[in-house]
């Protein structure tokens, strides 16, 4: 059989699998080596990928930093470092308009720096911050959405989960892509800031400003607040200052959250097994999501359907930024739908070639990607950080959060339509640092 029609067949038959709510990453795997067995006309070659395939994932030190990375995050949650961050960034700026909802992404951004999803980001701050802001009269959208937006940057903001996957798949060093994603996750930032500002400007009454917190109180915070700017300092400084490797920073990172949550006396039994049970969930989703996908990748590459697919479409005379545009409207679609790590998976085997074949840089590349996935999880009508705060909000309609996040979303529509047109705010840093972008 012709291999662009064996790859065809192979993709509809992982969608098939998919809509009979197979496991995303089973679903993959079966496609790709069934597709693979096809190829090569021979049954063995493809059944061995289940064990080489998972082998290689399981033993490689850079997807460890997954597990350590969510295991740090758990505990950063449990320890009570989640509500450090708030409290911080709400005796700052708690005092003007809109003050709280300034300081939940504030604390979404310092929260998502320690663990690095954008879910428990979500779900923590919500916990956190919502009842604070309701209490004090806000309004229900612009709470609801502070802290369902908010939650994204969790996804951009360094370490992250998905990009330690992404780093993994296309074989890039982790340690440049976190340092390319620097500049925009400051603009996503600034545009969640600025989203509030706007809307309070607009409408005073939705943001009242809180009581202003005197110098003496602040620091006392501060110095309360210790702890998770410690964390934050050995983790990301070690990493940046090239003191630890990726793995041995997050390591560092679940062995001082652990530390924090014993010395506050927050553990015990029932805590920790909590703690242990969804990192290993999450851990064991995420580790057979990426053998699924090294296994559809590989039956991809040997289908040679990606050299086909930038075949064609340079054959079409496209210009460059057209595709770009349509392949973020594709994401757009897809991260309103699916997971964001299983649609960056499932497609990564034919977007990447398609895009490293136009010119375009892998780092550069990596950064718009996860803020494209990073605005489907607040784009209806699903936007997974919708119903995260639609579960931990009471008696806040979902019509309401959704309502709520418009804004945000306009801004981050802003910021990667800019970040598009001018790449070299993504790759001046690392440019600039002297490193490898090939």
């Amino acid at each position: 059989m012709d291999p662009v029609l064996v790859s065809v067949l192979g993709i509809i038959g992982m969608f098939a699998l998919i809509i009979l709510h197979v496991p995303i990453g089973v679903a993959m795997a079966a496609a790709g080596a069934v597709g693979y067995g096809i190829l090569q006309v021979n049954w063995k070659p493809a059944v061995s990928l289940f064990s080489t395939e998972l082998s290689g994932v399981i033993s490689s030190p850079d997807l460890a930093v997954v597990p350590l990375f969510l295991l740090m995050g758990s505990f950063a949650g449990v320890s009570g470092l989640s509500a450090d961050i708030y409290r911080l960034a709400y005796a700052f700026i708690g005092h003007r308009r809109g003050g709280l909802a300034l300081a939940t992404i504030g604390g979404c951004a310092g929260f998502g720096a320690v663990c690095g999803s954008s879910i428990a980001t979500a779900a923590t701050m919500g916990r956190v911050a919502l009842p604070e802001m309701l209490s004090r009269g806000y309004s229900p959208k612009l709470a609801s959405g502070s802290v369902a937006a908010g939650g994204t940057l969790g996804m951009l903001i360094p370490p992250s989960v998905i990009m330690v996957i992404y780093a993994f798949i296309t074989e890039k060093f982790v340690i440049t892509l976190f340092i390319t994603a620097l500049i925009p996750a400051l603009l996503a930032l600034f545009g969640h800031l600025l989203a509030i500002w706007i809307q309070v400007i607009r409408n005073p009454e939705i943001g009242p400003a809180g009581e202003k917190v005197d110098w003496a109180e602040r620091l006392i915070v501060l110095k309360k607040s210790w702890g998770v700017m410690f964390l934050l300092g050995a983790v990301i400084g070690g990493i940046y200052g090239g003191v630890f490797t990726v793995v041995e920073a997050a390591a560092l990172g679940a062995g001082l959250s652990f530390l924090f949550t014993v010395g506050r006396g927050k553990l015990n039994w029932e805590t920790l097994g909590q703690v242990l049970k969804e990192t290993a969930a999450a851990s064991s989703m995420l580790y057979v999501m990426v053998t699924g996908a090294s296994i559809f990748s590989f039956f991809i590459s040997a289908s040679k359907m990606p050299v086909y697919l930038v075949e064609n479409i340079q054959a079409m005379d496209l210009s460059p930024i057209i595709v770009v545009y349509a392949v973020v409207i594709v994401y757009l679609i897809l991260g309103s739908i699916f997971d964001s790590i299983a649609a960056m998976l499932i497609t990564l085997p034919f977007v990447f070639p398609l895009i490293i074949g136009m010119g375009y840089d892998a780092y550069w590349w990596g950064v718009i990607l996860v803020m494209v996935m990073e605005v489907g999880l607040i784009t209806p009508p699903i936007g997974m950080n919708v119903f995260v705060i639609f579960g931990v909000a009471d008696n806040i309609p979902l019509k309401t959060i959704f309502s709520g996040i418009f804004p945000f979303f306009y801004a981050d529509i802003v910021r990667i339509n800019i970040l598009i047109w001018f790449p070299i705010i993504s790759l001046w840093l690392p440019r600039a640092l002297g490193m490898n972008l090939n």
